[in-house]
């Protein structure tokens, strides 16, 4: 094919900044980071189609890809991500007259701890745009944009997980840190099944999906920390859902109240405002620990809790990334001495700092 040599990509994972749960509505903003772990993807000619996932032991899996149809021998769950994007992105090839010969597969993944500790980072997320990174760039003439990797990610992940807002695979393909709005997981199933092929939804504008780079302010100081328990993103995100049929008017009023916070999140980036900034995290922490009341599902924890609160002691703010219910918080203080003893107070409460950083680059060959 166009490329003889072995490719391997690297993928970061994401920690969401502000504006979880309400991104799954039609226009809310959320704001994501990508952070400096990855997965790996590496794809290389072969005499036999294989896949390998080497942190879950699986090695070397034929695979066979016929009449538009894809077809992994092995019953194994874990492979279902990876089997998706790998349908979505040879459909595409195909599509456009590119016809891969045999080639080798092979993921690895440092987003969760070496004991296999979930962080809450974007698996699957990364997983899928790693997978999709790859294929591309070996057989594609040249470089795939950004957005073609995002959209058929994107594809594959909501077709095999069928919700999600899809900001993870936005931080996992652009890098940096994003102001988005979903295409909305709805929408897109929708369209997916009415599509008469994977180029016509790609080339497709998708009416929802807004995506913007941001910078932080130069003094500002992001910290991490795990609260020792995972968290399922996909029960939350249901439970929360289902406020919206039970009890519509809470529903709105936290809509409401996100909005407001991560505008104020936004015009302090923009304004280099420290003040507003930090009182739109806060702001939003109070909006998700509201939602998560009137749902009954412990959005923030205790730990999640003593997290945001030091960050405040600390002259900072803070709050749960992502869908909360464990897994991590985050946090913004002014100086670097404010983050180290952030951090220091964290770990007198159980809570584990990670080294995480915002990433700048999103998909890239290493």
């Amino acid at each position: 094919m166009l490329s003889q040599r072995s490719i391997t990509v690297k993928v970061p994972g994401k920690l969401m900044v502000a504006g979880e749960f309400a991104v799954l509505e039609p226009h809310h903003q959320l704001v994501v980071t990508a952070v400096n772990r990855f997965v790996y993807a590496t794809i290389d000619a072969n005499s036999d189609n294989q896949l390998t996932l080497e942190n879950f032991g699986i090695n070397q899996v034929s695979w066979s890809y016929q009449y538009n149809a894809l077809e992994i021998r092995s019953n194994d769950e874990r492979i279902r991500f990876v089997a998706a994007a790998l349908q979505t992105v040879l459909d595409y090839l195909y599509e456009s007259n590119i016809k891969p010969e045999s080639f080798s597969l092979s993921i690895k993944s440092e987003l969760d701890d070496a004991t296999g500790v979930k962080y809450g980072l974007g698996s699957s997320a990364a997983v899928v745009t790693a997978v999709v990174s790859a294929v591309l760039n070996k057989y594609l003439p040249a470089p795939p944009p950004e957005q073609l990797v995002f959209k058929l990610a994107a594809i594959a992940h909501v077709k095999t997980q069928g919700n999600g807002s899809g900001a993870d695979i936005a931080a996992s393909a652009y890098g940096g840190l994003l102001q988005y709005a979903s295409f909305q997981a709805e929408w897109l199933i929708a369209q997916y099944k009415q599509a008469s092929s994977v180029q016509s939804l790609v080339n497709k504008e998708w009416t929802y999906f807004s995506i913007k780079r941001l910078q932080l302010p130069s003094t500002i100081r992001m910290c991490i920390g795990w609260t020792g328990k995972p968290a399922s993103t996909a029960k939350l995100v249901n439970r929360i859902l289902q406020l919206k049929k039970t009890d519509k008017a809470s529903y709105e009023r936290f809509l409401h109240s996100s909005e407001t916070a991560v505008n104020m999140f936004l015009n302090g980036i923009i304004e280099n405002n420290i003040p507003l900034f930090m009182e739109g995290i806060h702001k939003n922490r109070l909006a998700l620990a509201a939602v998560g009341d009137a749902a009954q599902v412990a959005i923030e924890t205790n730990q999640l809790k003593k997290l945001s609160e030091l960050a405040a002691q600390h002259g900072g703010a803070g709050k749960l990334s992502g869908a909360g219910g464990g897994d991590c918080g985050i946090a913004f203080v002014a100086s670097s001495q404010a983050s180290n003893a952030l951090m220091h107070a964290w770990e007198q409460f159980g809570i584990r700092p990670l080294a995480l950083k915002p990433y700048p680059k999103g998909a890239q060959i290493i």
